[in-house]
């Protein structure tokens, strides 16, 4: 065997391998090569918005927990203060009627006492009439006598 023949039907079965493969072989490779760079690219640039996304979703969530929490405030200084008018409007009215019962109160005071010197002096009448008639041993009638009598309760 010769060495020469050897070495260039080596080169030539290396360059014939060397072009099949720059043929068929490389370019499929360097496709699925580019096309998988171009996924990696798309999912890093999703990464990239997602994070994007994720700061802009977490602002929304501050500025809608802030805007809740100044809302709430907004209603527990609103319940106070109704809170505070309906005990007040409470002192109102628990005032204006203790006042009622204290005036309604004073009239049946009143009516009472009316009654009670209506009744005196009923009871004077009789009394004078008693000691009357004890003082005349006689007795006296008070149906005969009722303009007198009404006379002496006008007095007393």
């Amino acid at each position: 065997m010769n060495l020469n023949a050897t070495l260039v039907f080596q080169m030539l079965v290396f360059f014939i391998l060397a072009w099949f493969t720059m043929k068929f072989v490389w370019p499929p490779l360097m496709k699925s090569i580019e096309e998988r760079r171009l996924k990696i690219a798309e999912g890093l640039a999703s990464a990239e918005k997602g994070k994007a996304e994720l700061v802009q979703a977490e602002a929304r969530i501050g500025q809608i927990e802030a805007a809740a929490k100044a809302e709430n405030q907004a209603r527990l200084a609103q319940a106070e203060k109704q809170a505070a008018a309906l005990i007040e409007q409470a002192r109102k009215d628990a005032e204006a009627e203790r006042a009622r019962i204290l005036e309604q109160a004073r009239q049946e005071a009143q009516q009472e006492a009316q009654r009670a010197r209506e009744g005196l002096r009923d009871a004077v009448a009789q009394l004078a009439v008693k000691g009357a008639e004890e003082i005349l041993k006689r007795e006296v009638n008070a149906q005969v006598h009722a303009e007198l009598l009404g006379q002496l309760k006008a007095q007393l």
